[in-house]
């Protein structure tokens, strides 16, 4: 979800609610403690210089149970973040607590912001020599011998 479609649905709702990928719902006195522009600039195990910028959200579940962010005060964040740090309508980043400080994508579902869960991902594969995921012909359940895909 980008900058600008999650200021729409904003827009249009009276409350704001996190799901986590399990299901569960992060507890309705989280805060929103920032929103910032990471950029990550790297090289990939294949030699190609790439960068990346994301808008990130912090979600942080607080002991303030008698205040709740509503969704024209996230959209003054939003705006003020995009004024102050100059965010163009970039892919947002959740990073909430969990075992550890979990990084996911945001889509939603109609009644929720969804955290989805983000994974890694060899960018050369090509250049790595890592063989293509083969697929199983569609009505069987094993490879025929020798044919490469077990």
């Amino acid at each position: 979800m980008t900058l600008s479609e999650i200021k729409k649905i904003l827009a249009n709702t009276k409350t704001i609610q996190f799901e986590l990928p399990n299901g569960n719902l992060v507890p309705r006195h989280f805060h929103v403690t920032e929103v910032g522009k990471i950029s990550k600039h790297f090289i990939d195990c294949g030699g190609t210089v790439r960068k990346e910028e994301v808008a990130n959200f912090q979600l942080w579940n607080a002991n303030d149970f008698d205040h709740r962010l509503h969704p024209e005060k996230l959209m003054d964040i939003i705006e003020l973040s995009e004024k102050t740090l100059g965010l163009e309508d970039m892919e947002i980043e959740v990073e909430y607590q969990g075992q550890t400080i979990e990084k996911f994508g945001l889509d939603y579902d109609g009644w929720n912001f969804v955290l989805t869960a983000k994974n890694t991902d060899c960018l050369a594969k090509e250049k790595c020599n890592i063989p293509p995921v083969k697929v199983v012909a569609s009505g069987t359940n094993s490879c025929a011998p020798n044919s490469g895909c077990c």
